[in-house]
């Protein structure tokens, strides 16, 4: 048998020094001669221990699934950079801010909550947002959320709160779900968490896209500058693209469709060159402005309105590069709080300082080893130099005697190793008994945090109609699938406090009646509306980042195909043509095209607006399929900009369309119309509470 050829038990053969690959070794670099088949005793022998390639192989396959998050377990990540717009010397010694134009590689992750790794994209959950800065100075982590507050006060509570939106203990359902008892039990008795409901039932928390959501670092953080000089800053991420979100029956849908929905548009953007972006905004204040606050900015429920405090954009954030490997860099990625650069200093929020405590002892379980910060995707970009020394992992090979400081093996003419610099080094702001920084040790919580209600009734306030029409139906929905009859009472008691209206429509909805408002802990305020904190009054009219469907099939005008194809595209969208085949379309003058999706494994949902364009035959086929109607249905149910044809009309009709200042012709108006929603159409199409 010739050198190059090998026989396998089934007859088949393998090349084996095919020179246009490069050899297949094992870990130890030890070149293989056969990957198909373990070393036996004979033909049909027992297989031999000796079998080190067998057994490597089979071990790494074995350990190649490490500890999931507990929380933020299914993530999307991508590579790219910030940029700095001006000097930020004058509040921040940081390095990354010190000069305008300045870029700092980085390293995002976007993720869901409550789901395990192997959940879906697009349940009602909140989104995690770390940005990891690969900083002159070492690595930064503003490891934070889609959402500015958060449902707790105190870190001592974040395992109750966890355990409680997890899978229920007994029985391990529901998964990346909040609608069950557990969840809402917790919610209502601990009123505190009133502020973030709001926003978890709102349309925050079923995202568009990972592109079109904000980002906040939620506690209150300190910039310092080189004086020592300190002040107040709240980080916010602002999307290029604006606000957008999905309705509820749409993320339901897009479930179906597609479980990666949000982490193949992210991929998909980044590949084809439309580069996601956010610019980074500060709100930056004194003590004097905290104190003056009728709430307390070391509060992680509460938020500073952009009204009160504005924010001011510093730099854009630009992911540019999809990861080489999902594993090695998005599930390996270690995102801690107390990664800071001198210029960033902590605040006494209580939530904060318990997150400050848990990120490293997090890591060290998940990802196996002290030395888990030398894997490339955690490695800082600038030199690391210290006396750790060994443990499990160590990938580094320190030389000399000194593994240890302070000592004096220099003065003998050898290394002597790194010393602290007072100077550059990292030091922490100091406290101050004048801001109650200090005092006797207690387990009490501040009567600045006792009230639970003031911004929750503000963000319900600075709603649309529409949105606090979907808050209240996500409250029913959620609080429907709770058993323990006791707990909505509960909520819309507490829920009161914050409005009757959505006490009142969450109770109709339940078929309760309205039970006596439960007790404040302080008084509630009214405080002003903020159009900031609502998604629709800040979304963009516009096609860039969009995504546009045009089902066709056999005799669609193929001019009409090609102008819609052609102006989506020059107004900075996509386009997909939607068929009942994907090869062999032929549209008029026999021009002959492939559909990029079959219709059934296609639906509306994925799309940001729908055209229409059919022949008569084609209209005559498409109306005696469900998938062609659904498509056109859901498209209207989720408010979509609808573009067709007069031979069209009869689909449409069908479908229950009903003619609305979305549904156009299939020229300017149409594109014009595809960069909207149509919020207004929805009390026609479905009840809301």
């Amino acid at each position: 048998m010739p050198d190059e050829m090998k026989n396998t038990a089934g007859g088949e053969t393998h090349l084996t020094t095919d020179q246009s690959h490069p050899v297949l070794t094992t870990n130890q670099g030890i070149p293989v001669a056969d990957n198909q088949n373990s070393l036996k005793a004979g033909a049909r022998g027992p297989v031999l221990l000796e079998d080190f390639i067998l057994r490597e192989k089979i071990f790494h396959f074995d350990h190649e699934r490490i500890p999931e998050r507990i929380v933020h377990a299914r993530g999307s990540g991508a590579h790219g950079y910030f940029e700095v717009y001006e000097s930020l010397s004058d509040i921040t010694k940081a390095s990354l801010f010190q000069q305008a134009g300045e870029k700092t590689p980085v390293f995002v992750r976007f993720s869901t909550v409550a789901g395990g790794a192997g959940s879906v994209d697009t349940p009602r959950d909140v989104r995690g947002f770390a940005v990891k800065f690969y900083t002159k100075e070492g690595n930064w982590d503003l490891v934070g959320n889609n959402i500015p507050v958060f449902f707790i006060q105190d870190a001592i509570k974040f395992p109750d709160l966890i355990h409680a939106v997890k899978m229920e203990a007994d029985r391990a359902y529901p998964q990346a779900g909040s609608a069950h008892d557990t969840l809402w039990d917790f919610v209502s008795l601990m009123p505190e968490s009133s502020h973030m409901m709001m926003w978890a039932m709102s349309d925050r928390t079923i995202p568009r896209s990972l592109r079109t959501m904000e980002g906040f670092g939620v506690h209150t953080f300190r910039l310092v500058n080189k004086e020592g000089k300190s002040t107040f800053v709240k980080f916010h991420w602002k999307p290029k693209l604006g606000l957008q979100s999905t309705v509820w029956d749409e993320a339901v849908k897009l479930q179906a469709a597609d479980n990666d929905y949000h982490r193949r548009d992210l991929w998909e953007a980044i590949n084809r060159g439309d580069y996601p972006e956010w610019e980074l905004g500060l709100q930056l204040f004194d003590q004097q402005l905290a104190d003056s606050l009728p709430y307390d900015v070391l509060d992680a429920t509460k938020l500073i309105p952009e009204e009160v405090v504005p924010v001011r954009k510093v730099g854009r954030l630009v992911l540019d590069r999809n990861p080489d490997n999902f594993f090695a860099e998005t599930e390996q990625v270690a995102y801690m709080p107390t990664n800071i650069v001198p210029g960033i200093d902590f605040s006494n929020d209580p939530l904060l300082q318990g997150r400050l405590f848990s990120y490293l002892d997090t890591q060290k379980s998940r990802l196996g080893t002290t030395n888990f910060h030398q894997i490339p995707i955690n490695a800082a970009k600038c030199p690391v130099m210290n006396f750790q020394r060994d443990g499990m992992m160590q990938t580094r090979v320190p030389q000399g005697r000194a593994n240890y400081e302070p000592n004096s093996l220099s003065k003998a003419g050898e290394a002597g190793g790194p010393r602290e610099c007072p100077v550059t080094g990292y030091s922490s702001f100091p406290g101050r008994k004048e801001n109650n920084e200090e005092g006797d040790k207690l387990r009490i919580r501040s009567e600045s945090f006792a009230d639970h209600y003031s911004q929750a009734r503000m963000f319900y306030n600075s709603q649309t109609s529409n949105e606090q029409a979907h808050i209240a139906s996500a409250i029913v929905f959620e609080l429907s699938k709770v058993e323990l009859e006791h707990v909505p009472v509960q909520v819309i008691a507490n829920f009161r406090n914050i409005s009757e209206d959505l006490a009142q429509r969450i109770a109709t909805g339940l078929g309760l009646a309205l039970p006596e408002k439960a007790r404040a802990a302080a008084e509630v305020k009214d405080l002003a509306p903020s159009d900031a904190l609502s998604i629709q009054k800040n979304m963009q009219h516009t096609l860039k980042g969009r995504s546009v469907g045009i089902l066709v099939t056999d005799g669609s005008d193929a001019d009409v195909v090609e102008a819609i194809q052609a102006a989506v595209k020059n107004a900075g969208g996509t386009v997909k043509l939607v068929a009942d085949r994907i090869n062999g379309i032929t549209l008029s003058g026999d021009k002959k095209v492939k559909a990029d999706g079959k219709l059934e494994g296609t639906p509306s949902q994925i799309f940001d607006a729908v055209a229409v364009v059919l022949s008569k035959e084609g209209t005559l086929k498409m109306m005696k399929q469900g998938a062609a109607v659904q498509f056109v249905m859901d498209a209207f149910g989720h408010l979509k900009a609808i573009g067709y044809n007069e031979e069209a009309m009869p689909l449409l009709q069908k479908a229950g369309v009903e003619a609305d200042e979305g549904i156009t012709g299939t020229g300017d108006d149409f594109i014009e119309a595809a960069a909207r929603r149509f919020y207004a159409r929805e009390a026609n199409i479905r009840n809301l509470a």
